[in-house]
């Protein structure tokens, strides 16, 4: 595989290398290796030092910035550059021994006179074992990783892959995010794993299935990962999607998982997703995956229309405990658990009501979605209406404009309309505070939701009348 581009090394970490070759063997190692064959801009560059020991390797380092030398034990030292403020990290190349259970479980030993392929043989895949002299540029790849990335392939490194059960999840995100396919051997490694999921630790459960959410760009490649290594059945909201049917000619693309996965990966490819900030494409890729979390226990074979048919009925409000109940097996941020929720709820919002929409209907809708919003439904709407090839439906996309268009005349598209009379309001009318607030109150928000007013002072005269009726 032939690099396609030339690797350019920021000035500071170019000056850094120079400093530390005079006294070792300096690689660029991992994954900013890996992405710069891929064709793409390297965000991180991992740096291992061979033939030097820990102090001489600081020494070296610290003229260039503040150094943290937290990962002593492991052979780390992280560098702030004096000139940029950009942080590299340097290590030694290490020995790794299986001591316990879990992620966590190994020794480590820094070993300065490891050679290149012993140092690579303890990384997870091939396609991660690639190390590169940065000053010749040769690439250094004794496991084969270079054919096994022209072939998009994951494939482990050693047979020390399964001390590690994080990998399997890694594989995931990264099937996700390069379009990789899980080699055959591979699979069957994670498979003899797969009982040692309850091992990791949740944050690191979450901090794949983050990368997974907020970088890939087929993400549902990574779910045919997880089936392939036999973890789907860690996730059993998703586990239930396979083997869900649907209606044929509504949904000829297959069963409920195989429906999912295409919605997701035509999420990716709205700018409503793209363009975002990682914050809101956590919310919109979660969303869609849950989505139809709730059709598993409510899809029934009924008549309609004069033949038996596949139905779902209430699969949206079935969904939103269930939607919350994965979050919470992943360790998500538990601001995730009400708007992922309220989408998953409200995702056939334009399918149901009357035939346009009304401004009452829309203020109503808005709020039943809050803290998520009307733009972040109509993205999971479109991905859901996208999810269904060779389907098209510019009917959908065009109720769904409308609903838009709606809500931001209204401007509500990106949050719900705020109440506009408050306690403090009957406190100034001179009412003590007291349990008949709340059915007054509520009754002014549905009056203000119908239209009945638009500002406080309006509102405020609504309440004057409410009031005076016996």
């Amino acid at each position: 595989m032939i690099p396609p581009r030339e690797l350019t090394l920021p000035a500071d970490l170019r000056a850094m290398l120079e400093a530390v070759r005079r006294i070792g063997r300096p690689r660029l190692v991992g994954g900013g290796v890996r992405d710069w064959l891929l064709g793409l801009a390297p965000k991180d560059f991992d740096l291992e030092v061979g033939g030097v020991d820990f102090e001489k390797l600081h020494a070296a380092l610290r003229p260039f910035g503040a150094t943290d030398v937290v990962g002593r034990s492991f052979g780390v030292i992280k560098v702030r550059s004096r000139t940029t403020g950009a942080e590299y990290d340097f290590s030694l190349p290490r020995r790794e021994s299986k001591t316990g259970a879990g992620h966590r479980g190994f020794a480590v030993a820094p070993d300065p006179d490891l050679s290149d392929a012993e140092a690579a043989a303890r990384r997870d895949f091939t396609v991660n074992a690639i190390a590169c002299d940065p000053f010749s540029g040769e690439l250094i790849d004794p496991h084969g990783g270079r054919k096994d990335l022209a072939a998009r392939v994951l494939r482990h490194t050693g047979a020390a892959f399964v001390e590690d059960p994080l990998r399997v999840l890694r594989a995931m995100q990264l099937a996700a995010r390069f379009g990789f396919t899980l080699a055959p051997e591979t699979a069957a490694l994670c498979r003899s794993i797969a009982g040692t999921f309850a091992e990791l630790p949740l944050e690191r459960v979450w901090g794949e299935w983050e990368k997974w959410a907020t970088k890939a760009a087929k993400p549902g490649r990574g779910l045919t990962v997880l089936e392939e290594s036999g973890w789907l059945a860690h996730f059993p909201e998703i586990a239930a999607l396979r083997g869900t049917p649907q209606e044929p000619e509504w949904h000829p693309e297959g069963d409920v998982f195989t429906h999912t996965q295409c919605c997701l990966d035509a999420l990716v490819a709205l700018p409503e997703w793209s363009g975002a900030d990682p914050a809101r494409r956590r919310l919109l890729m979660f969303a869609v995956l849950a989505h139809d979390f709730g059709k598993p226990a409510t899809t029934q074979r009924v008549e309609k229309r004069g033949a038996l048919r596949w139905t779902s009925p209430g699969h949206e409000a079935a969904g939103g405990p269930l939607a919350a109940a994965f979050l919470r097996r992943i360790g998500a941020l538990r601001d995730l658990d009400a708007p992922v929720s309220a989408l998953v709820v409200n995702h056939l919002a334009h399918h149901h009501g009357q035939t346009t929409f009304s401004d009452p209907s829309v203020r109503r809708l808005a709020r039943r979605l809050a803290p998520a919003t009307i733009d972040e439904l109509a993205a999971v709407m479109r991905a859901d209406s996208n999810g269904r090839p060779p389907l098209t439906s510019p009917e959908t996309h065009a109720r769904i404009d409308e609903l838009v268009a709606r809500a931001h005349a209204l401007a509500l598209a990106d949050a719900a309309p705020r109440p506009l009379v408050y306690g403090r309001h009957l406190l100034a009318l001179g009412h003590q505070p007291g349990p008949e607030f709340k059915p007054v109150l509520d009754a002014a928000v549905e009056a203000q939701l119908d239209g009945a007013f638009a500002d406080e002072a309006g509102g405020l005269r609504w309440l004057r009348d409410f009031l005076r009726q016996p």
